[in-house]
């Protein structure tokens, strides 16, 4: 179902009668055409600095990482979607082998994988990690949210950022860390503590002027955005909530910001990128080893 490409056309190629009964050219600042590479059938118009990401390529990245993660794919349910001649792409995976009961008796969660995109720009890229209780019979879904991924297709999404959110959140409901992370998910934290954690952790440079260690502002400013945006979907009213509503989070929406932020490293080259990943990922596990974050696990 994923084995074809999109590539952008010329409108104006495509059918020279497009701008008008009286056989006008469509101004080419008005966008371009996209269309599947195999059929050649137009599904969208896009900007012409719009670059597609092919769905087998999203889809291979968070098998990929699913797989890294150790989650019991025993009788897991796997269900793709492709919506109309491919413009939307709609995924989910259930982990039926993590289920768990809520009173060890009825009322089943199970933790679940959807993701949805698309090339005609109706869905944004978005997906998350997270247990469901099926027990609304109104169709309504209830349950905790591991990890949250929401990016316009004019904002460079970031697969391998999202890639990695997915894997940390499988982590927690598969691998050794799952004690750590519970105890993470469950640990409030004060917006400012946070702030105080990053300027000491990630965010520390070095001020060659007072030659003192001080937070890099602009990092900083970019990694309380992600936490920001992580309490306010993973432990409050998602959209429904205006932005910076919240002045508490948790220890694992701390950790969520300091993971997308060593892997959303930007569109540079390859090897730079490579070499990036590694010195964040680094400074991420120096984080949960210093005494600043030792002494938020304890509270």
């Amino acid at each position: 179902m994923l084995n074809f490409e999109v590539e952008k056309f010329d409108l104006g190629a495509f059918n020279p009668n497009f701008g008008g009964v009286d056989g006008g050219v469509i101004d080419p600042k008005l966008g371009v055409g996209l269309r599947r590479a195999d059929t050649k059938e137009p599904i969208a118009i896009v900007s012409d600095g719009y670059t597609p990401v092919q769905y087998l390529t999203i889809v291979e990245e968070l098998e990929q990482a699913i797989r890294m993660a150790g989650v019991d794919l025993s009788d897991a349910e796997f269900t793709t979607n492709v919506i109309g001649k491919g413009e939307q792409l709609e995924l989910t995976a259930k982990f039926t082998a993590h289920g768990a009961t809520v009173d060890g008796n009825n009322d089943w969660i199970i933790p679940q994988f959807k993701f949805r995109t698309s090339h005609n720009r109706t869905w944004a890229n978005n997906g998350m990690m997270g247990f469901f209780r099926w027990a609304c019979y109104n169709t309504l879904v209830d349950g905790n949210k591991l990890a949250y991924v929401y990016a316009r297709h004019s904002k460079k999404f970031s697969v391998p950022s999202f890639a990695s959110k997915i894997r940390i959140a499988s982590e927690f409901i598969s691998g050794e860390s799952l004690e750590n992370m519970k105890s993470w998910y469950n640990t409030s934290v004060s917006r400012d503590t946070v702030i105080n954690l990053f300027s000491k952790t990630l965010a520390k440079r070095l001020d060659n002027v007072k030659r003192e260690e001080v937070a890099n502002k602009v990092m900083l400013s970019n990694l309380m955005k992600t936490f920001d945006e992580e309490n306010r979907h993973l432990i409050g009213r998602g959209n429904y909530e205006k932005y910076a509503q919240r002045s508490e989070g948790t220890l694992w929406t701390a950790y969520q910001a300091a993971t997308s932020w060593s892997t959303h490293v930007g569109n540079k080259l390859k090897v730079a990128n490579a070499n990036t990943v590694v010195s964040r990922e680094d400074k991420v596990r120096k984080m949960l080893a210093s005494a600043a974050w030792k002494e938020l696990e304890t509270v």
